[in-house]
């Protein structure tokens, strides 16, 4: 009886290959070392996170705490509006107000104002007539202090009466009389602008003021007056805006 030869696998061609041929083996690199931080850096003292997160807040904190200062300290000052439309008055969430003292005409006339830096713009001479009168236009971008004085006659009933630009300054000068304050602007190349242009009126607030400004305004243009807080700096923050005999805290 015949019994068939035992078939042996053949060499599994793994086997075959020659592990002793160091060239054809690429060896495994060492990755625990990759992408490590030195070790100064691990360490990262507290204040190096702490410092720049206190600034950031304290820039924030600055505009609002300046404003709670003039609120408390400053002397209340009463500023006259030039006439307006009530409806660009209270256009959208904003009031957008003008004072005369906004209008560089009305303060030109004032001991000071020749004192201020002059723009590039040929003023007319001296002495010749020209179709803009103007002899001095102050350079955009000066900051500037206008003094003004209460009303003798203050104290009445109804709205009361605003105080009176009586001079310009580049400084804010010291030692003023206590009837008198300086109030800190900035030209921007068309008016002055004094930090109280612009308020924030509750919309049921906004209707009433509609309302009285409508009537106020009956037959004649007529010009309010606003209630403003400034302090020994020349920084001022509004308080109220007073249409006739009504008062409207902002």
């Amino acid at each position: 009886m015949l019994h068939p030869n035992p078939v042996t696998n053949p060499e599994s061609p793994i086997s075959n290959m020659n592990t002793n041929n160091t060239d054809l083996l690429v060896e495994n690199p060492d990755t625990t070392n990759l992408f490590q931080l030195p070790p100064e850096a691990k360490r990262i003292p507290g204040w190096r996170l702490w410092i720049p997160l206190l600034l950031q807040i304290g820039l924030i904190a600055a505009v609002p705490a300046q404003s709670v200062y003039t609120f408390v300290t400053g002397k209340t000052v009463i500023l006259q509006t030039v006439p307006v439309d009530p409806y660009d008055l209270l256009r959208g969430y904003y009031q957008v107000l003008s004072y005369d003292i906004s209008q560089s005409n009305n303060l030109e006339k004032l001991p000071g104002w020749k004192d201020l830096p002059p723009s590039d713009i040929k003023a007319c001479p001296v002495g010749i007539v020209c179709p803009d009168k103007k002899t001095h236009y102050v350079k955009a971008g000066t900051s500037f202090y206008v003094i003004l004085e209460s009303p003798k006659d203050a104290a009445n009933s109804g709205s009361p009466k605003a105080w009176k630009p009586m001079r310009v300054s580049l400084e804010n000068p010291s030692n003023l009389p206590a009837n008198q304050i300086a109030l800190q602007g900035k030209y921007n190349g068309r008016q002055m602008e004094y930090g109280l242009e612009t308020y924030y009126m509750p919309e049921n607030e906004r209707e009433k003021v509609n309302q009285e400004i409508g009537v106020a305004q009956r037959g004649k243009r007529q010009s309010f007056v606003v209630e403003v807080k400034v302090d020994k700096t020349g920084h001022a923050v509004p308080v109220s805006l007073w249409v006739r005999d009504r008062n409207y805290r902002f």
